[in-house]
């Protein structure tokens, strides 16, 4: 009888701990939300280029976004695109809050 409590206890650990490491790595970066990262950021750029509201170094981020992807460093991929989104973004807004202004005369 004790073997058999023994062998169900060990076998119910055993099954939690292998579902606990699976859903680890399923949370992890992969290749469809580094693509799709560089897609947002893309698309962000674009916009702000409508308005000339490119930020300096948001296509150099969209770059090395693209560069690690390539080389499977989504982690990477996807924090690069988010900052080239964000500038896309914020270049956006500000070109378009700022459209009208004008120089300051003393």
């Amino acid at each position: 009888m004790k073997k058999v409590i023994l062998l169900g206890t060990l076998v119910f650990a055993l099954s939690g701990c292998s579902w606990f490491s699976s859903s680890d790595q399923a949370m992890g970066p992969d290749a469809d939300s580094a693509k799709a990262a560089i897609a947002d950021a893309s698309a962000a750029l674009k916009k702000a280029a409508t308005v000339d509201g490119v930020w300096r170094d948001a296509g150099k981020f969209l770059k090395k976004a693209k560069a690690a992807a390539a080389k499977k460093d989504y982690a990477t991929a996807i924090k690069l695109a988010n900052k080239a989104k964000f500038q896309g973004e914020m270049g956006y807004n500000q070109a378009v809050a700022q459209k009208d202004v004008k120089p300051w005369e003393f």
